[in-house]
């Protein structure tokens, strides 16, 4: 009886280890596109820097565009109210 509880323990460690295996190499190949991924979306900020656009601004603007309409609205009104409190 021992015997096949220890055969049971082992095929389920082995269905569990590779399983294990299989989710750690999914995320080694995914961790690898996305520094593929950095790389390319440097070159493009380069690119840009070169043809004259402020990098700074344009990071701006996609963070902008991942927000919701609503939420934009606001914080530029904040900002708007902010500025006038300081005089700008």
């Amino acid at each position: 009886m021992s015997e096949t509880k220890t055969e049971e323990s082992a095929q389920w460690g082995n269905i569990a280890a590779d399983r294990l295996r299989s989710l750690i190499e999914r995320i080694e190949r995914l961790e690898e596109e996305r520094k593929g991924l950095s790389s390319d979306i440097k070159d493009i900020f380069a690119e840009a820097k070169s043809a004259g656009f402020d990098v700074k601004v344009m990071r701006q603007l996609i963070r902008i565009r991942k927000q919701e309409p609503a939420e934009v609205e606001e914080q530029e009104t904040l900002l708007d109210v902010y500025r006038r409190a300081l005089g700008m």
